[in-house]
């Protein structure tokens, strides 16, 4: 048994939550390693639907060229009654705007995007470690030791931070005695096959409806001769084992003797199992994606949801690292397991639909695309202590847009957002003024400072402003809601973590030379001169962003006065 060295993160699991989770943390530069008990690496078709804030997230991670490389648009749905075929539309294939650049569901098996996952975190120089199974925790003060079988034995890793994204059975989760509150539907299954298919049509989604909640699916895999089937027996039938039984069940049900499947792929009996975890959090110790919530197929969720549990805790993760304060990963799950409930109502409602052929059960729109899910009211986005945009509020989501360059060339906010930074983009030039006082720490994850204007003259009084553009159309001035100088900060993550409007020119204070901008505020504050409502928000914004130095207890690094002062 040997005692290695502390890694910073150690995540059991390498499905597409932990591996994103990897990935977010091996760009920051901290230390991690990946382990996965699978021998080798996911080789079915599962979670094949990839969401447009999905989509975002995995083009942030840099693994999306990949992505959109090995899938497609979805097709028409082919619902089959009889002898009539009846197109139907699943999923509407928007344009892209200038504000949500992939407007549509992406169909993808889920060994691909596994496999885009794994390519970009080897590109970081960091690798799946497989056959390699999590057989004990313990948490100390400083740190979690973790006994692990692997290829060559038992291997103690000590590591400050640990991270379960290892499935529904999480052995990680079980150690931590966290219930998994829900119920799982022991009669109710669905039999799932990929596999090369001949004698059907592939342009179509095709379904055959049948009594009792049976039916038969078969969706064509991009780029390949295969296709997904779903096969759900009634409560009483056991389903087929054997590629034959498959075949003849396959045939009996659509009438359809033409149909042969070979070269069976993969199989997997799925239960309806709906469960959420009490708690994503105990101590040094974390759950993400299935581990923490399991849900029906049905809406393509479960791997969507798992993968921004990943681009939420990564960060928080890093800035911790860093020297911020402890509490600020309290906020993980205090963000996270509320959406995730209401994401187990809408795929427990929409699978309930398929039983009894409702139509609706089957479109795709806007609540599964995940782009409307905020933080709003959670602790890094109180309700009552910030100001918003005639369209978002702090907690939202940060929209794509166009700005201009000097050149006149267009600037994508994407563009600007992408990377493990934050990004203060200042509207107007007393924005810009603001932006100018605004003291950022040294460690921890950096700030690109952003000013522009509907012309070159707003934005010039950034003297220390990374990009000066121009907003010349009034894109992001639309897109954002802008009606006056505002000065916004945007997390790691895409959300907007600050929302500062009616600024004045200048600080309302006078400090004494040499003094900080952060102490002057704090000065106020002692002598009753910051109101109530203004010392919250900046302790508020002071909560996301604040860091400590590792190698001395000094007071957290603060957003100035100035970002508050109404």
């Amino acid at each position: 048994m040997n005692d290695d060295p502390a890694v910073d993160v150690l995540i059991v699991g390498a499905g597409p939550t932990g591996t994103a989770l990897a990935i977010d943390l091996a760009r920051r530069g901290h230390s991690l390693r990946v382990i996965d008990k699978s021998p080798h690496a996911f080789d079915g078709s599962r979670a094949k639907g990839i969401q447009p804030r999905s989509l975002e997230v995995l083009e942030d991670l840099g693994a999306l060229d990949d992505i959109l490389a090995g899938g497609s648009g979805f097709p028409l749905l082919g619902v089959h009654l009889g002898p009539v075929t009846v197109p139907w539309r699943m999923v509407r294939n928007a344009r892209a705007g200038v504000d949500v650049p992939y407007p549509s569901t992406w169909l993808i098996p889920q060994f691909r995007t596994d496999r885009a996952l794994r390519a970009r975190l080897e590109s970081l120089g960091r690798r799946v470690e497989f056959g390699t199974e999590l057989v004990e925790l313990v948490q100390g003060p400083g740190a979690v030791t973790a006994d692990v079988a692997g290829p060559d034995g038992i291997e103690r890793i000590v590591a400050r931070y640990v991270v379960g994204a290892d499935g529904g059975s999480s052995r990680v989760r079980k150690q931590l005695a966290v219930e998994f509150a829900g119920a799982t539907g022991e009669q109710d299954r669905m039999l799932l096959v990929d596999a090369a298919t001949s004698g059907l049509s592939r342009d179509r989604w095709h379904v055959w409806p049948g009594a009792g909640g049976r039916f038969v699916g078969a969706c064509p895999l991009p780029y390949s001769d295969l296709f997904q089937w779903m096969i759900r027996p009634a409560q009483d039938e056991e389903p087929p084992g054997t590629e034959a039984r498959i075949n003849e069940r396959v045939r009996s049900h659509t009438g359809n003797r033409r149909i042969a499947l070979t070269g069976i792929r993969w199989t997997s009996v799925f239960r309806p199992n709906i469960r959420l975890a009490e708690s994503y959090r105990r101590g040094r110790v974390f759950l993400a994606g299935d581990a923490a919530h399991v849900h029906t197929p049905a809406g393509a969720q479960g791997l969507n949801t798992g993968l921004q549990d990943a681009y939420n805790l990564g960060w928080k993760l890093s800035q911790v690292l860093a020297g911020a304060d402890d509490a600020l990963l309290d906020s993980y799950e205090a963000e996270r397991l509320p959406l995730a409930e209401s994401v187990l109502n809408l795929s427990t409602k929409k699978y309930e639909g398929i039983a009894k052929l409702d139509p609706s059960s089957i479109r795709r729109g806007k609540d599964e695309q995940q782009l409307a899910l905020t933080y709003h009211g959670g602790p890094l986005a109180a309700r009552a202590h910030s100001d918003a945009t005639k369209k978002l509020r702090v907690g939202d989501r940060a929209p794509d847009s166009r700005l201009a360059g000097r050149d006149g060339r267009p600037v994508r906010l994407f563009d600007l957002y992408q990377g493990p930074h934050f990004t203060a983009p200042a509207y107007g030039s007393r924005a810009g003024e603001a932006l100018d006082r605004l003291e950022w720490p040294e460690v921890g994850a950096p700030l690109t400072r952003i000013v522009f204007g509907k012309d070159a003259g707003h934005a010039k009084d950034a003297e220390h402003a990374h990009h000066r553009l121009t907003d010349p159309r009034r894109t992001t001035r639309r897109v954002y809601g802008l009606t006056e100088d505002t000065l916004l900060v945007i997390r790691p993550d895409g959300y907007i973590g600050h929302n500062r409007s009616r600024l004045r020119r200048g600080l309302p204070v006078r400090h004494p030379k040499g003094r900080p901008d952060h102490d002057a505020r704090r000065m106020r504050e002692e002598q009753g001169h910051l109101s109530e409502e203004e010392g919250h928000r900046h302790r508020s914004v002071a909560c996301c962003l604040a860091v400590r130095t590792r190698a001395v207890a000094a007071r957290p690094i603060t957003v100035p006065a100035a970002m508050s002062v109404g």
